[in-house]
């Protein structure tokens, strides 16, 4: 039987204002066109995940105002299990202001309002009630407080789910929360973030260093570290504890906004891990879906279906059933790389390229 993907995050309202360039600290930049969508990370990539035809239930706090009634509409029509989505009264849902300049490079700020009250009692009881999550995948974010994200990796470990964390913001992440994580899947600023540098000498090492080894408690099976339009490194240990990284190239796309390409790659990353694929495979789908996002304006807008993203990939339509047929020989395919050196060295040379998409 196939398996679920289960969101565990943040919903939020995006105000977006589309400015010629982006403002320096302190300036204003006038011209700009405003727009609303639907956001936050939580429901994105729940979004991503329920477009890409995977059952996806949906564990998230809204506010009793206007925009959480509009928030939850939305969920519901993109087919999103909305059972763990609780309206809270007497708080306002989370909303994101975002400036997008010409480029599609962008910045973000986020009032957490209901998200920050999500308890990890709630969650809890949410997930308890879906009994045994063995073939599910539960994917987190950190737009929620910090124990709620602790608990929810937990319980899901306990009940045998496959634990994915994006540790977007990555502000504030302990090693133990970390270590309940079976992937994390950062971007380079929130590598960075992690190992507590403002920029890490080698992406490969420094993921590395994430991972539980020995007696280190750390991430169990591997960091994905995603490389905006260059794609994406999976950083594993062999079984020697030594680094292996593997480059996961994306497909070559007119970026337009990339906004919400960071929620597309998870959500697909974890659609194809339900799906039975393996690690290697579910990082292909899921740099192509945060390529093809980028391609529309908007964090939900962009993200594909699975029409679209199998397509791209060239594989049959069957693709996204349990244990389906290997990917087409012509499907873009990772490089696994032994000694690290190389690597580390093309990813330095990608370190001055456009900023990862978020």
């Amino acid at each position: 039987m196939a398996g679920r993907v289960i969101v565990v995050g943040s919903v939020n309202v995006d105000l977006v204002v589309r400015a010629p360039r982006l403002p320096s600290p302190g300036e204003t930049v006038t011209g700009g066109a405003y727009e609303r969508h639907h956001g936050g990370k939580g429901g994105n990539q729940a979004v991503a995940a329920a477009r890409l035809g995977r059952p996806t239930l949906f564990v998230a706090a809204i506010g009793d105002d206007d925009f959480g009634a509009t928030a939850h509409a939305a969920l519901v029509a993109e087919g999103v299990d909305v059972f763990g989505v609780e309206e809270l009264p007497r708080q306002a849902t989370g909303i994101a202001v975002i400036l997008v300049g010409e480029n599609g490079e962008n910045l973000i700020a986020v009032a957490s309002g209901a998200n920050a009250h999500l308890t990890p009692d709630f969650v809890r009881g949410r997930l308890e009630r879906l009994g045994p999550l063995r073939g599910d995948v539960v994917l987190l974010c950190n737009e929620i407080p910090q124990e709620t994200v602790r608990e929810a990796l937990r319980v899901a470990r306990a009940a045998g789910a496959t634990t994915v964390f994006n540790p977007a913001p990555a502000a504030g992440i302990t090693r133990e929360t970390i270590g309940l994580a079976d992937i994390i899947t950062p971007n380079r600023g929130e590598l960075s973030t992690l190992l507590g540098t403002s920029r890490p000498g080698s992406i490969v090492k420094g993921a590395a260093g994430l991972l539980a080894h020995r007696n280190s408690p750390g991430v169990r099976q591997a960091v994905i570290v995603t490389l905006g339009r260059q794609g994406a490194m999976l950083v594993r240990l062999d079984e020697s504890n030594h680094p292996s990284a593997e480059e996961i190239p994306a497909p070559a796309v007119a970026a337009i906004d990339t906004t919400g390409a960071g929620d597309a790659f998870n959500g697909a990353l974890a659609v194809a891990l339900a799906a039975g694929r393996t690690i290697e495979e579910a990082c292909r789908w899921a740099v192509t879906a945060g390529a093809l996002a980028t391609t529309r304006v908007g964090a939900r807008e962009g993200m594909p279906t699975a029409d679209a993203l199998l397509a791209t990939l060239g594989l049959p339509e069957d693709a996204m059933a349990w244990h389906a047929a290997a990917p087409a020989e012509d499907a873009p395919k990772g490089v696994e790389h032994k000694d690290t050196s190389a690597v580390e060295a093309l990813v330095d040379r990608m370190l001055g390229s456009l900023p990862d998409a978020d």
